[in-house]
């Protein structure tokens, strides 16, 4: 009886699957282990043009109408009655009634050979018009914070899905092994509503999680040894770990298991790396003043910096988060007229120094930098409880983004809104079509890219998504 189970063991599907997955397990690790095992695993699809990217992403949702897409019949008509047109059938996050249209209080200007037009608010930002994309184009399907912020890091509404860096970091990994593929820098008010989900790694294996990393203190939160714990303790703590994890993982073949050795070896590596990178003190000072740097502090002006750094150091996704742009004028300091001035001061400075400077070093041309948030602004004022104070609710409809670098067609302005910024008009550019033309840059089909997961093939385009040829060069 036991040689007549023994050989029927040997033939079930369940016991092959397990024998195959310990073998498949142990490659798994070995190279997450050893950057030069499987280095070739997952090759690009398609041509590359880009080798990192660098997400500058404004949350709570800028205005494009007081920033890049400039409305006359606004100013023409600012005041009046939205059009009945608009309103029928439309959902409004706070808006109620007939709201009045709405026009920009800031002046508009073309700069560069390009004539790409830019507020006043971004005067940094119009010394690199020639370089940068403006999508005019764009559309959402969410009109909360939270829902819309998620679905333009995951492309999906619901939290759980992996996010845009966690692909990246699946489909590409690190060029540095002391460092993760995905970094993630927060700064502003408060962190985004859609929390961790907007940089998490949803049903991929952890370890492609975004890891944030603070200008202020310890760059990463319980990297550092415990007081009294010296490196060689640690060493041997986590050679120890890896051994009693490493015959659990051929017991029961759990993936996270693997994961988890891995990162607690990039964590243990990151001892030494982290440190010396996040030390933007030893930066030029002329670097700091470009920047506007403050070394030793939190703010976007020193994440962007790092983000340099980051890349130049071979970090394939880095993603900085300034919450503040959510500006209803339901309140004294969060209208128009004065918060959007002070955002554009804390963020105008430092984007600029960071082109100039990615173009200084030679690394514009293989870095995609993505600016925008999760939503844009209507052309009407909102007035809430009767305000008189300039604020714009939520639009899905209709907002602004830009790119550039990494093989996009610089200095032009794509798509198109009707003439008072309500919907688009002209070149559709969708949330998923977005992410599959950085695909496309990165070297990777969309359609391609995929995770099986509870019987079905995931990706970070679901079943939508469209290279758009008119951005790219």
């Amino acid at each position: 009886m036991d040689i007549a189970n023994s050989s029927l063991r040997h033939i079930t599907r369940r016991y092959f699957f397990q024998q195959s997955g310990i073998g498949l397990g142990s490659i798994a690790l070995s190279s997450l282990l050893n950057d030069k095992l499987l280095a070739e695993a997952i090759k690009p699809t398609a041509t590359k043009k880009a080798k990192n990217i660098i997400f500058l992403f404004m949350a709570g949702g800028p205005s494009q109408l007081d920033l890049f897409d400039y409305k006359p019949a606004l100013t023409k008509h600012d005041g009046q009655d939205c059009p009945s047109e608009y309103l029928q059938g439309e959902r409004f996050a706070f808006t109620k009634g007939v709201p009045k249209l709405q026009a920009t209080p800031f002046k508009f200007k073309k700069h560069g050979q390009s004539g790409n037009e830019l507020s006043e608010m971004v005067p940094h930002l119009a010394k690199h018009a020639d370089d940068i994309t403006i999508i005019r184009s764009m559309k959402t399907t969410q009109f909360n914070h939270a829902p819309a912020q998620i679905f333009m890091n995951t492309g999906h509404q619901i939290a759980g899905r992996p996010s845009f860096g966690a692909w990246m970091s699946y489909g590409l990994g690190s060029e540095n092994k002391d460092l993760p593929a995905f970094v993630v820098l927060i700064s502003g008010q408060a962190n985004p509503d859609g929390g961790k989900s907007c940089w998490g790694s949803g049903f991929l294996p952890t370890v492609h999680q975004g890891v944030e990393f603070r200008s202020k203190g310890d760059p990463v939160l319980y990297v550092s040894n415990p007081e009294g714990i010296s490196s060689e303790v640690r060493r041997n703590s986590l050679d120890a770990l890896r051994d009693l994890n490493s015959i659990k993982q051929q017991e029961i073949n759990d993936p996270e298991i693997s994961t988890r050795i891995a990162a607690y070896e990039l964590a243990y590596r990151m001892q030494t790396s982290v440190p010396e990178l996040n030390d933007i003190a030893k930066e030029p000072a002329s670097v700091h003043e470009a920047y506007g740097t403050q070394p030793g502090q939190t703010s976007f002006a020193n994440n962007c910096l790092l983000a340099r750094r980051l890349v130049e150091s071979g970090v394939r996704f880095v993603q900085l988060y300034h919450w503040g742009w959510d500006m209803h004028g339901n309140g004294v300091g969060g209208d128009i007229v004065t918060k959007m001035p002070r955002m554009c001061r804390e963020t105008d400075r430092p984007i600029g120094a960071l082109l100039t400077d990615l173009k200084q070093r030679g690394l514009l041309d293989e870095t995609i930098v993505i600016w925008g948030g999760e939503f844009g602004r209507t052309p009407v004022n909102e007035a809430r409880g009767g305000s008189k104070l300039v604020g714009r609710d939520h639009h899905p409809r209709a907002f602004s983004m830009w790119v550039a670098g990494g093989g996009f067609k610089p200095g032009i302005t794509h798509g198109a809104t009707d003439e008072i910024g309500y919907n688009v008009v002209e070149d559709l550019v969708e949330v998923h079509d977005l992410h599959a033309t950085v695909l496309h840059q990165m070297g990777l089909d969309h359609l391609k890219l995929t995770y099986k997961f509870q019987g079905r093939d995931f990706r970070l385009t679901d079943v939508h998504g469209n290279v758009v040829k008119k951005l790219l060069a």
